[in-house]
């Protein structure tokens, strides 16, 4: 029978097979997050379209090419989220966090949808892990999820990821750099894509963040931002530095970040690698001073930031990153008919109310194609039961690596005791194996 149907373009399954990896990674960033005093915050995957125009921006390419919009059944224009940021302050607004203890400090973690071609590290559904800190206009803030950032980064333990920072200024000094930048590219004005010139008259440091490769290369004779910064903005950006410095985190200046969202004012940053093509960033944010008024709350100052989820995993997998073992199957149950059934089943439960993965046929199979199973799975031990087994009220516990049999008695609290001895024992040979190796390392 032919296949209904194929996943969508730009989407992808995540396979049992892959699964450890995520929830490894999954964890990670959710215990740095708490660390720090954030707490997570689930919004919808769709929101009122005007939210988005609003807040992201409407010169954006993700709100003038990329969002998958459509009107629901109450003809009212609904989309699904391409970023995270939006639809969290807006429930921040809503549900009146803004008025609580300041600061706020929220994380999501969830899917987000773009309409783009589809390359490596780059999928119309994908997955962010965002983190929000609103209250606090200082540098101190900016640092602090900068921090965070290059926290998680380390504990996944990879490699060559540079934190590259800018200050784009605030409205005050930008309007100059703008005017700037309008002047220098009205020259070449024959030269830039269609988008840029239509950029050129609404935002035109979104020309910056062009991928058009004749835009690219006018950009990089284009004046700097860091040319422009008012006093204050020149003040707290090195702030900024000077703190990343105490706090011991590389940093590079990058005066061509701008990030592809409106909102940005003052400081921007990216965690960026060489290792990925065409999408070098792993993660990226910044300062949004003026967000939450603009949708509808206090004018309460924020900073924070977004990590690709797909990229971090590609990004491990790439440079031989540690992954924990995946979980496999402590005891396999090998019954041999019916009453061998309940009996495994029954032994199961227990071993799984204390912590231990533990399985049984259900498929009635023979016991060769059982222990095939057994071995398939990667499971730590088998028992093969049946009527003798049952009767003489014990079985053997057989070790699947080394082949070693144990007898054990069939009761719960038997198997148990036997398997916690064996975890004891296999805990301290890791430990004298580990003990071994970095003996020899040091002779």
């Amino acid at each position: 029978m032919a296949i209904i149907t194929t996943k969508p373009k730009g989407t992808q399954d995540l396979l049992p097979a892959d699964s450890h990896k995520w929830q490894f990674v999954e964890s990670v960033v959710t215990e740095e997050a708490k660390k720090s005093g954030f707490s997570m915050l689930r919004t919808p995957m769709f929101e009122h379209t005007e939210l988005f125009l609003r807040g992201v921006g409407d010169t954006t390419d993700i709100v003038n090419k990329e969002m998958y919009t459509f009107l629901d059944k109450g003809d009212r224009s609904i989309t699904l989220r391409p970023e995270g940021t939006a639809g969290a302050l807006r429930a921040a607004i809503e549900n009146g966090l803004v008025h609580e203890a300041l600061p706020v400090r929220i994380y999501y973690l969830g899917p987000c949808f773009r309409y783009e071609k589809p390359q490596a590290g780059r999928f119309r559904q994908f997955h962010q892990f965002g983190v929000e800190l609103l209250g606090p206009a200082g540098y101190a803030a900016d640092c602090e999820t900068m921090s965070l950032g290059v926290r998680i980064l380390r504990r996944l333990g990879l490699q060559n990821v540079s934190l590259q920072i800018n200050s784009i200024g605030c409205k005050n000094c930008r309007a100059d750099y703008q005017a700037a930048l309008v002047a220098y590219f009205d020259q070449h004005k024959d030269q830039l894509c269609e988008t840029c010139i239509e950029r050129l008259g609404k935002n035109p440091m979104r020309i910056l963040d062009c991928k058009c490769p004749t835009c690219q290369a006018l950009a990089k004779d284009a004046p700097t931002n860091l040319e422009y910064l008012c006093d204050d903005c020149k003040t707290e950006f090195e702030h900024v530095k000077s703190q990343l410095q105490a706090l011991q985190i590389p940093y590079v200046i990058n005066e061509r970040i701008v990030r592809g969202l409106d909102y940005y004012t003052r400081t921007v940053f990216e965690f960026v690698t060489g290792e990925l093509g065409a999408q070098s960033a792993v993660g990226g944010g910044g300062r949004y001073n003026g967000l939450v008024a603009d949708l509808g709350g206090p004018d309460l100052p924020g900073v924070g930031f977004a990590m690709g989820m797909e990229r971090l995993v590609m990004l491990m997998e790439k440079q031989n990153a540690p992954f924990p073992e995946k979980e496999v199957c402590e005891v396999c149950f090998i019954p041999m008919g019916e009453q061998a059934v309940q009996k495994s089943a029954v032994l199961a439960a227990r071993l799984r109310e204390e912590g231990f993965a533990a399985e049984y046929d259900l498929m009635g199979r023979s016991v060769k194609a059982q222990m095939k199973y057994a071995n398939r799975i990667g499971a730590k031990y088998t028992l093969v039961l049946g009527d003798n087994e049952l009767a003489a009220g014990q079985a053997n516990l057989k070790d699947m690596a080394g082949g070693e049999e144990t007898a054990v008695p069939l009761t719960e609290e038997g198997l148990l005791e036997v398997l916690y001895q064996k975890n004891i024992d296999r805990m301290f040979g890791d430990i004298a194996e580990a003990a071994e190796q970095m003996n020899s390392q040091g002779e």
